[in-house]
């Protein structure tokens, strides 16, 4: 049977770097990047998982905030709230610095703005193609008792809180989509991964990064992972991926801060 295109692994347009030595280096950098990025704290969500597991409370019991007060005071706390947005848009801007330095210019990572409009659309395409089931697999995943209660913030009703959530939702995206998908697929081709290869192994350890929300929160990430970084190889067009990955979070945490106590679930 035949894939749709779409499916189907792209031409490569990254050439593999055959001299040994540039080889251990670029294989060196992505572990360094890992380390001071996303996948040290993809260890630290197994692990958080794991004490959650091992906890006396059910999983499906238990709750995990993904932005929660960090500071008894109020200015302290918006300070740490910007300070750990700050954090995720240097992450992103590494992996993209990086690049560039390889060679790779902005345009070629899909970072260039000749396609305003029509990445506008693909990326409101993608954040209800991701979005609308994705919550569907976390009631799911709930309902089976594989996933914690995650609730989107719980930080106080404070004059901030919605300007900070909108920027943590495009913090996330930018690091997420920077490091998951233009970074990581760019370089592994690099080293000689096929397509196919590096898409899967990147969704898995995004799928890791998600893993202290449960299997729900492993399984939603790994499927998000799979379709934008095949959008990506077909397109080469990134910011559809951060625009789209923003919208589903702004709508996951305004929304659930907007909503009357009583409604929440």
């Amino acid at each position: 049977m035949r894939l749709p295109a779409w499916l189907s692994a792209p031409p490569s347009t990254v050439p593999e770097v055959r001299d040994p030595a540039a080889r251990r280096l670029i294989g060196l950098e992505i572990a360094v990047v890992l380390t001071v990025t996303v996948g040290l704290s993809a260890l630290r969500s197994a692990l958080s998982l794991l004490d959650s597991l091992l906890a006396p409370v059910p999983l499906a019991d238990q709750q995990v905030a993904l932005n929660a007060p960090a500071a008894q005071a109020d200015l302290v706390d918006l300070a740490l709230q910007l300070v750990r947005a700050l954090q995720l848009f240097g992450w992103g801007a590494l992996g993209a610095y990086l690049l560039l330095r390889a060679g790779f210019a902005l345009r070629r990572l899909g970072l260039d703005g000749t396609r305003r409009l029509r990445d506008v659309r693909d990326g409101l395409g993608l954040a209800a193609l991701i979005g609308i089931p994705g919550l569907g697999l976390y009631l799911v995943a709930r309902a089976l008792g594989v996933a914690l209660d995650v609730t989107p913030t719980t930080l106080d009703d404070v004059w901030w809180r919605t300007p900070v959530l909108v920027l943590s939702a495009l913090a996330n995206a930018w690091a997420e989509e920077v490091i998951w998908v233009a970074y990581l697929l760019t370089r592994l081709r690099q080293l000689g991964w096929s397509a196919e290869r590096a898409l899967v192994a990147t969704s898995v350890v995004r799928g890791a990064y998600h893993l202290y929300q449960g299997i729900g929160g492993f399984v939603g990430n790994i499927v998000m992972g799979l379709v934008y970084g095949r959008y990506w190889q077909r397109t080469g067009r990134l910011w559809p991926l951060v625009l789209a990955h923003a919208l589903i979070d702004v709508v996951a945490f305004v929304g659930y801060a907007l909503l009357p106590a009583g409604w929440r679930p």
